[in-house]
Formats: structure tokens, sequence, C-alpha cells
């Protein structure tokens, strides 16, 4: 039924509690101090916890509230045998979902809560189960995401898939730009027709031409046969662009064209073929820039972006972290055979302050690199890369504002060390934004090419 946590500096009510809610079927743990129920939660899921108010080592209130920031889901139930007011207000305001005296009906009390929470978190699995089907049938499976920012988009998505217009998709590298045009597409009439992937800024021009209008038998030296283009293999379906601001000026206006007249020819035919396709496009870059500097054609601009999509960094959507660090938590250990169970709330403290430049898919690296490492049930300090751990002590609250302090472990900091390591992580961050084009990251730092190309060598990128 459900997995019960009982929490009891005396063993003797652990116990009974134990004993009684096991003959009930359900599964029961129990922890006789507080610091080892926070453990216990840091490292498993309970459908219910419930928790003594007065232990010498932490109050019950305390333990709620960490609950609460590990797993909201979870029901809470506080039981005292010294009952005040301010202990029942503070257990109201912070969330507990019943609030039972000690004494010779303790059971009785706690019987029927129990079954009442144990019979809701059924119906929330299943429920749950149910809404993990639909994502997997729509493509938002692998869009994690509860913070306002993700609930507008997922909104948003949901609201112009059903639709025919262009899209195009904007964001840092690493945000999530296919998976968010794949979502388009599986909610689209278009869902059992092809959805087709190629990254602009992969091919040289001409290469690039004949992939996307594809080319006749001899139309070039190696052309040895007919070969259909990508626009014709995605004929009533998906086209998605990626990178899509680094195609050549020359190779804009011939795609306008097909997308002004909705046909494609290939290279060395004098016909042209009619295609029905719909275009979702994707960049990193700031378009609106590059029009300004010459660089992007403005009427292609806006044929291309007539529904826009931006997505945000990670940074910009913090709440987010532990939801995406226990999805690639659960999918690692899994894939690897593994019993990595949680995340240590230190280190998840560190996942949640650091910036992550590589974003989404930066997370995902740094999950799977612990995962790897780990010997034990957790994620700790030690499974994470030295510049997650180091990056930040947290975040100090300023009125409306928030003030990162530097990170300075007790047993001290070697200063160099921290900053060659911070230095090496933005030059990574900056030639995986510019798809590895080393001009263009110097730029990005404001740093000269001399003077960009001089750090690679030192930091060995």
């Amino acid at each position: 039924m459900a997995h019960l946590l009982i929490v009891d500096d005396e063993r003797s009510i652990c116990e009974l509690l134990e004993i009684s809610f096991r003959k009930e079927g359900h599964k029961v743990e129990i922890a006789t101090s507080g610091e080892a129920a926070k453990q216990r939660l840091s490292s498993q899921m309970f459908d219910i916890v419930v928790s003594d108010i007065c232990m010498p080592d932490m109050d019950g209130v305390e333990l709620l509230r960490f609950s609460k920031e590990m797993s909201p889901a979870t029901n809470f139930i506080l039981i005292t045998g010294v009952p005040t007011i301010d202990t029942a207000i503070d257990a109201v305001n912070f969330g507990a979902d019943r609030y039972v005296i000690k004494g010779d009906r303790l059971l009785d009390e706690l019987r029927p809560a129990v079954k009442q929470f144990a019979e809701n978190q059924k119906l929330k699995k299943e429920a749950g189960e149910l809404r993990r089907q639909l994502r997997r049938l729509t493509g938002f499976d692998r869009i994690i995401g509860a913070s306002p920012k993700m609930r507008s988009l997922f909104e948003l998505v949901e609201t112009i898939a059903p639709q025919t217009s262009r899209v195009l998709i904007t964001g840092e590298s690493g945000t999530g730009k296919e998976l968010v045009a794949r979502a388009i597409h599986e909610n689209s009439a278009r869902s059992k027709t092809a959805f087709i992937t190629i990254n602009c800024g992969a091919f040289p021009e001409t290469l690039l031409e004949s992939e996307l209008f594809g080319y006749m038998k001899g139309a070039f030296t190696g052309a040895n046969e007919n070969r259909r283009g990508l626009f014709q293999a995605a004929d009533g379906g998906t086209l998605f662009m990626d990178e899509i601001g680094n195609m050549s000026l020359t190779m804009q206006v011939k795609l306008y064209r097909v997308l002004q007249e909705g046909k494609v020819r290939p290279l060395g035919s004098n016909e042209e073929v009619a295609v029905d396709v719909r275009v979702i496009g994707a960049t990193n870059k700031d378009l609106e820039k590059e029009i300004a500097e010459g660089r992007f054609r403005e009427d292609l601009f806006y044929r291309l972006s007539v529904i826009p999509i931006h997505l945000p960094p990670l940074r910009d959507r913090r709440e987010d972290i532990p939801l995406l660090a226990r999805s690639f938590l659960e999918r690692f250990s899994k894939s690897m055979g593994k019993h990595v169970e949680g995340i240590e709330p230190e280190a998840m403290r560190r996942l949640e302050v650091y910036d992550w430049p590589g974003n989404v898919r930066e997370l995902e690296n740094t999950i799977e690199r612990a995962v790897a490492l780990e010997t034990g049930k957790r994620i700790s300090l030690e499974g994470l890369p030295e510049r997650v751990v180091n990056f930040y002590q947290g975040f100090k609250s300023n009125g409306d504002h928030e003030i990162k302090v530097s990170l300075i472990p007790d047993d001290g900091l070697n200063l160099e060390e921290h900053i060659a390591s911070t230095e090496r992580s933005y030059l990574l961050a900056a030639l995986e934004r510019s798809g590895g084009v080393r001009t263009q990251a110097a730029a990005l730092l404001k740093m000269s090419y001399r003077s960009f190309r001089h750090c690679a060598k030192k930091y060995g990128v």
C-alpha cells in the first residue's frame, strides 16, 4: 500500500507503529533521530512521514520543512506528547497534513489519517502514470520542468502544435530546442509522418544545398544516382533545421524561395518539386542582431519566425534543477545497472546554485558522471565536478535581490586552481555555444582571438 517513515526518539513508539502499520499491509521504516530521518528522506521517496515533534537532535517542525523541500508530495503527520499553541501553528504554517496528540488513542487517531493519505497517494500515482504515458505519446516526456516559465512553454506548445505555421526556437546551447521541436511535431496532425533533423552549421554551403534539396545523377563529381533531399524526405511531415543562423547568405536566399513557393529544385534539375513541409528552425544566435550586422536576411527571419519560442537558460529556472537531476539520476542508474537512489542535500544545493553555462545538457552530463563514479547509494559532493562544488556557496537575500557568495571551504581554497577551473569551463561553454568556431567563441567572451588561443592552449582545450 503506502511507504511510511516513522520518526521518534522513543524506540517503543516506533516499534508499536511499525508493527501496527505493517499488519495493515504498509511498507514501514523507522528512524530514532531527526538526522537519521533526514538521511532516509534524502535517499528514498516516502508516501507518508509520521514524526514526533520533540526530539533531542532536531524538532519535528524542522524535519517537516526538510521533507517538504525534498518531496512536496509526501504527506506529513506530526505527533506530540506536549501540545502547545505555538507548535500547532508552526505545524500548519509549514504544511503538516495532520497534528496528532500522543496518548491512549494515538493509533486510533493515526489509522484513518494514514488510510486516507495512502488512498490519495495511490490515486496520485495512477494519475501520474497516466500523465507519463500521455507525455511519452506526445513527446513531452523528456522536457522536464514545473517552473512558471516551463509551464508557459508547455501551454504554448500545446496551442501551436496543431497549426501549420512555421516556428523559430531560440535559446542557448543545451536548453533542449530539438526536444521542443519534436514535441510540436508529435502533438500535430503530422505526428504519423517523418520528423527529420539537420544541423545547418555542420555542412559547408554546397553540401548543405544538396542535403536539403537533393540532386540528379551527374550534377557534380560523385553524383552517381538521383537522390532526394531532406525537404522531399520530410514531405507531409516536419523538418527541424538546427543552428539555422549559421547558414550562408546565399543559402538563406535559396531557403527563402523554398519557403515562399513550397517547391524545391534538386541540383542538376530543371524541374521543381512541390513539397508540404512544416519547417521548425532553431538557433542560439540573436538573429535580430545578425540582421543588423548584415549576416542574416530580414525577409527569411520573418518567414521563419511566424511563431517565436524562446527557451530560458537553466540558471533562470533553478527550481527545475532538482526535477531534472532526479530524472537523469533515475535514467543513468537504470542504464548502468547501479543502485544510486538519491542526491545528498549538500550536493543538491551546489547543483541548484551553479550557473550551468552548458544548460540542461551540462547538468545531464554531470549527473551521468556522478552516477558512474558513485560507489554508495547517494550522489555526494565527491561525485560532482570541482567547478560545480566550488562555484558558489549559496544565495543571500537582500530585499528583492539575491547576492551570490563565493565559496571558500573550511580547509581553504587553492585560488589559482579555482580560477583556472572556472576559466576552462567558460572556454568550453563558449566553444559549445559557437559550434566549435574559435573566433566566435572569443567574441562571446569579449576576448581577442590571440588571447583566446593562448588560454585554450594553456588549459588544453
